[in-house]
């Protein structure tokens, strides 16, 4: 049995990333794996970082993710990043010296340590343009940004990136097909 913390970034409950929620909740939870989720929006997260030490909330999320063996990420893609909300949970929550730390080697010059090296990571986003796009126009950036900047600093090498492509423009034929994926990364978590 695997302990999930799940972070959801969606303000809309009948939103593609909501069935991506529930679909990966239910399926998980029927392999008998426990996931402790949370709604950003409903929980009314402050994404706003202004240097203060973390709060009781930001406290929490550290204290839940550390008891965790996955961390799970769902929200849509925006602007080539996340919402606001989800970015600032990143900046706040997996923050150092808590989430990694820097090696200095000279000067300013360093290296991250990650402080999460035990967790594994998936990523659930959804995009509103077709796959094209992203690839080769954008070079990928969300993906990039994501495991590299994100979770690679916090020493989490072990992430499967999920995304599904021009959401708003598929039928219903297409989104079972992404629901179906959601359901295999969930058994196989």
């Amino acid at each position: 049995m695997k302990k999930i913390f799940l972070i959801y970034g969606h303000y809309d409950d009948k939103s593609f990333n909501a069935a991506i929620r529930d679909t990966f909740i239910k399926t998980a939870k029927e392999k008998g794996h426990s996931v402790d989720a949370i709604d950003l929006y409903k929980e009314k997260f402050d994404p706003v970082f202004a240097g203060e030490e973390p709060d009781k909330i930001v406290l929490d999320h550290r204290k839940r993710i550390e008891i965790s063996d996955t961390i799970v990420l769902i929200a849509p893609i925006w602007n080539f990043r996340m919402p606001a909300i989800v970015e600032g949970w990143i900046d706040k929550v997996l923050a150092p010296p808590w989430a990694f730390r820097f090696k200095q080697l000279w000067g300013n010059y360093g290296y991250p340590i990650g402080n999460l090296r035990d967790k594994k990571a998936i990523i659930f986003c959804t995009y509103g343009s077709p796959r094209l796009a992203i690839t080769t126009f954008f070079l990928n950036l969300p993906i990039r940004r994501l495991k590299r900047g994100v979770f690679h600093m916090c020493g989490i090498y072990n992430i499967n990136y999920r995304r599904y492509f021009a959401v708003p423009f598929v039928g219903d034929k297409k989104r079972e097909e992404f629901l179906q994926d959601v359901k295999k990364t969930a058994l196989n978590v």
